[in-house]
């Protein structure tokens, strides 16, 4: 076979496209929905329980855990959540708790939350949220046996 330019330049242009096309279920998901190592957007989720709103996580205040750096808006509640980190992460590594009721995962924004029996869940959206609200006891009993098997 006789490489020219054009069959390498053929070739380079093919196979990002390729990878790009390959389908997602070869890698297994993430245990925390992340974005570039950081936890559920950046939010501080004991923030979720002490002020009761959503608040950004300060990229100077952080900790590791589950293999993905955690913010906090202060030290206090990084400290709370290093010493208890289940008590304060979301459910399902923060996923969608609605479309984990469903049988796959999805992203989450910080405004979609609920705190129910003393856990956080993560929405997609406020939409989303809505719609999990309806039923939130047969969401939670289908989410719980869903996870963690929608990560694979």
């Amino acid at each position: 076979m006789n490489i020219t330019r054009r069959n390498l330049f053929t070739i380079a242009l093919t196979v990002p496209v390729a990878a790009a096309l390959t389908p997602r279920a070869m890698a297994a998901t993430p245990e925390v929905y992340n974005d570039g190592g950081i936890a559920v957007d950046g939010s501080d989720v004991v923030a979720y329980f002490t002020d009761g709103t959503p608040v950004a996580g300060d990229a100077a205040i952080t900790h590791d855990h589950m293999g993905v750096t955690w913010r906090f808006a202060s030290e206090a509640n990084r400290d709370l959540f290093a010493a208890d980190p289940t008590a304060y992460a979301p459910q399902y590594g923060g996923y969608c708790a609605y479309a984990v009721s469903q049988g796959y995962t999805a992203s989450t924004t910080p405004e979609a939350w609920s705190i129910v029996d003393g856990k956080l869940y993560l929405n997609y959206s406020t939409g989303v949220r809505r719609r999990w609200e309806r039923d939130i006891p047969g969401h939670i009993a289908a989410g719980d046996a869903n996870w963690p098997a929608v990560l694979s």
